[in-house]
């Protein structure tokens, strides 16, 4: 069985549940929108284990030496949960301002410090702390700023960070509603950036002394890579195409001239387009020779072949509500996060959870 069936594998190991999202009338124009009724298609096997549970509209999972980190948007609480799933407090993060889709989003964690992209009183930006302590009494240090001046708004905030195969940290950020925004080079909103651990712009960034690695987003929220170092972006759309990008450095994704695949040649078309009511695609993974997609108002995971760029299977429509992000865990489990508590789902008794399968 090759990886790409063994993910499928995992991905479909799957029971019939109860649906828990509302039927709500979607709002193109928030990223986020409440998702509309989804079909009853996927056959199932078997349960996904319930690793976490009780969670407030939670964002992003990170790994310290294999200890789980979540962020939870509204709350601004950075958790560690143990082997049972238990959660305990690390921190909660100064300066994040909830309001919309803004918060305390994205993580990642790099050489003993966690990074955080936060949402404050007038713009977002990213800070790290040192972690501390082990397992069940990690604490962290004082907050260095490494990016600011991030533009902000309730909407189109971006917020998955992560560091690529070369070391370099990268962030996603959204047009904060200023839709020309997302073509002036001068400015961060629009973007996917690309920076050093401590904040610098390395020296071979498509746009010398820019943090500027890709443009024209409209409110990306996905990046992962492959094991040849292809970069991957998921991208929300206004009101007619989410999209799947292949992320070129100094590439020009078109928004807000275009959206979705224009066959316009001054702008780098996606790999795969979806109607918002089907997609709003946030977190992904690469995994088993296939891009795993986390849909919101979709409230689905899709697969992505590797080898078949313009093929996607759709997992779970409508069983677990509205997922925030997909990952791979250092022991190769598959992990999803729900969230139904983000004020546009309608959480179950138990939301918003993580939910586990192992890839064997």
């Amino acid at each position: 069985m090759d990886g790409r069936a063994v993910v499928r594998s995992a991905l479909m190991c799957v029971a019939t549940v109860v649906l828990l999202a509302s039927c709500a009338t979607p709002d193109a124009a928030n990223d986020d929108a409440a998702s509309p009724d989804a079909a009853d298609t996927a056959s199932s096997s078997g349960d996904p284990v319930v690793l976490a549970q009780d969670l407030d509209a939670p964002w992003s999972v990170a790994f310290l030496d294999g200890t789980p980190l979540v962020s939870e948007r509204d709350s601004a609480r950075i958790l560690e949960l143990d082997s049972s799933g238990q959660a305990r407090e690390v921190a909660v993060i100064d300066g994040v301002r909830h309001g919309g889709e803004g918060g305390l989003l994205g993580i990642a964690v790099h050489e003993e410090h966690l990074y955080v992209y936060v949402t404050a009183a007038d713009e977002n930006r990213i800070e790290r702390f040192t972690l501390g302590g082990g397992p069940g009494e990690l604490h962290l240090g004082e907050p260095e700023t490494v990016l600011e001046g991030i533009p902000a708004a309730g909407n189109h905030n971006g917020g998955r960070i992560a560091f690529g195969p070369d070391g370099m940290l990268y962030a996603t950020t959204g047009d904060a509603g200023d839709r020309p925004s997302a073509q002036d080079l001068e400015i961060l909103g629009g973007k996917i950036l690309r920076m050093t651990p401590e904040g610098t712009v390395p020296a071979d960034n498509p746009f010398p002394g820019s943090y500027v690695y890709s443009y024209g987003h409209r409110n990306p929220q996905g990046i992962a890579w492959d094991a040849d170092g292809t970069m991957y972006a998921s991208e929300f759309g206004q009101n007619t195409w989410d999209e799947l990008n292949v992320i070129e450095a100094g590439g020009d994704y078109g928004w807000p001239e275009v959206e979705g695949i224009s066959d316009d040649e001054r702008f780098i078309d996606p790999v795969q387009q979806w109607a918002p009511s089907e997609a709003s695609p946030s977190g992904i993974a690469v995994a088993g020779g296939s891009i795993l997609i986390a849909n919101l108002r979709g409230e689905r995971v899709r697969e992505v072949p590797l080898d078949d760029l313009s093929a996607s299977v759709e997992h779970w429509p409508g069983k677990y509500g509205r997922l925030r992000d997909v990952v791979v865990t250092p022991d190769g489990e598959l992990w999803v996060l729900t969230n139904n508590t983000d004020g546009r789902g309608s959480p179950g008794q138990d939301d918003d959870r993580i939910l586990r399968f192992a890839v064997e």
